[in-house]
């Protein structure tokens, strides 16, 4: 499957994370959506896991991955309780949402030009000001 259709699957995946995160935060305080969402999410990864130690798969392992892959869960499950702190508060799905996600994704594109000393195109230096400007415009009218 190309990149490209294996991204918008993905952004797909965390459409519907975002979507029912919104509809779950009116029904149940942050800590036990986030415990069991990362219940499932975890249930998940360890059946894919299973799979590819069926199917014979190598799977190095490494120290620095390990810890790597600990940070990213310390920040999606930081991310997860927040998000529902923020729907929880009567913000609008059309509005938390974008800003979270556009937020996300600008911050991340400043930590990879900062830190991985990745480049960037005109076209897409122009593409994070929009962000910029999409996240002022929704955090303004509510």
């Amino acid at each position: 499957m190309p990149w490209i259709l294996l991204a918008l699957l993905t952004a797909l995946c965390l459409a519907l994370y975002n979507f029912f995160i919104k509809l779950a935060a009116d029904q149940l305080p942050a800590a036990v959506g986030a415990v069991v969402l990362q219940l499932v999410a975890a249930l998940l990864g360890a059946l894919w896991l299973l799979k590819l130690k069926w199917e014979g798969q190598p799977l190095p392992i490494t120290t620095k991955g390990l810890v790597l892959a600990a940070l990213a869960g310390l920040g999606v499950g930081l991310a997860e309780i927040l998000t529902f702190v923020v729907f929880s508060r009567g913000v609008p799905s059309s509005v938390g949402t974008p800003v979270i996600v556009g937020g996300s994704v600008l911050l991340t594109a400043v930590l990879g030009l900062v830190i991985l000393r990745e480049s960037l195109t005109l076209p897409q230096g122009l593409g994070l000001l929009l962000i910029v400007a999409g996240i002022a415009l929704l955090a303004r009218g509510h």
